[in-house]
């Protein structure tokens, strides 16, 4: 099984990311919607000589921005009361979304934490309150974009990652087969056919045509957070199931990731109901699973991947008893 963490300011020291190998983590992903590829080579160097000491070599997995919407950074952060009013302006989001939003309009911010509800006049209501942060998430249910699969930073992140050493490019919001097409030719392009794709299913549009693509992917990503934003979230276990079925008829590996320890970003010890749910995850087939704000920006990064190793491994033991 491989078991990833993600760069940011809590994990990016020697010490820590030491033990989160050590504890068996196999290596990172690079979310390219804060920083650039060109940017990271100091976090991805520090990667490389912490696995160095547990003998290892990490893996570097990139998340490229794709077809991904998100809030900008003027005027954020900000914090969002329940039950005011605001100007959509002050949410600074993206212009391509702002001609489709019509009163009524729900807009479900950082993976949902935060929710707001389309006004007359250009402003908003808040439903959901929170700190709306730069770079954020921003999904518009029931509205789709025609947005290009890559954008030129993707390209410009695609170029460098065969020299900076990046073993996997997760595509985010993959909507059909064209999407992984046009990153399997531009990682051609680059000299990166060695690298793997992993292919995030985000939307309804990429979970309806997921038998259509599959064959193109190395791996399938069950993405939580912005495939919880699509549905009522009580479907979303039943969706996990069916993708996690599906990936194993058909031989596919697949990934889960976000929220599996998400009480510690700010809590020493993970909730029961998160063990369960990870031991659940490898109990379905899951290949891999990866840990994001945990240890991204949480408080106990090390302790994170320490309890998502240790579960995983139970889960593994327990499936091999019930071989024998």
């Amino acid at each position: 099984m491989e078991i990833y963490g993600t760069f940011g300011p809590s994990c990016t020291r020697l010490d820590v990311l030491t033990e989160m190998f050590e504890a068996g983590m196999c290596g990172l992903r690079l979310n390219l919607s804060h920083r650039s590829l060109a940017e990271s080579r100091e976090w991805l160097d520090l990667a490389q000589k912490a696995a160095g000491a547990c003998g290892r070599t990490s893996q570097i997995l990139m998340d490229l921005q794709g077809p991904e919407l998100r809030v900008g950074t003027e005027g954020l952060p900000l914090e969002l009361r329940e039950g005011e009013t605001l100007p959509l302006s002050a949410l600074c989001l993206p212009q391509v979304l702002l001609p489709h939003l019509q009163p009524g309009q729900a807009l479900l911010l950082d993976d949902g934490k935060l929710q707001v509800v389309v006004q007359p006049e250009n402003s908003c209501l808040v439903l959901r309150g929170g700190t709306l942060l730069p770079r954020k998430s921003v999904a518009a249910p029931g509205v789709e974009l025609s947005l290009p699969t890559l954008t030129a930073e993707d390209h410009e992140n695609l170029r460098l990652a065969p020299q900076m050493g990046v073993t996997g490019v997760m595509q985010s919001f993959v909507r059909g087969r064209e999407d992984l097409l046009a990153l399997r030719e531009a990682l051609k392009q680059y000299g990166g056919e060695h690298i793997r794709i992993f292919a995030k299913v985000e939307n309804r549009q990429g979970l309806e045509t997921l038998l259509d693509w599959i064959d193109l992917a190395d791996c399938v990503v069950i993405a939580r957070g912005d495939l919880g934003n699509a549905m009522p979230l009580w479907q979303l276990p039943a969706i996990q199931k069916g993708i996690a079925a599906l990936c194993i008829a058909r031989g596919k590996p697949f990934m889960v990731v976000t929220q599996l320890l998400a009480s510690m970003e700010s809590r020493a010890v993970p909730t029961r109901a998160e063990v369960s749910d990870v031991f659940n995850a490898v109990l379905d087939g899951a290949w891999a699973l990866m840990l994001t704000g945990e240890t991204a920006a949480g408080a106990y990064p090390a302790e994170a991947m320490t309890y998502l190793c240790n579960t995983a491994v139970e889960a593994m033991r327990f499936l091999q008893m019930g071989k024998e």
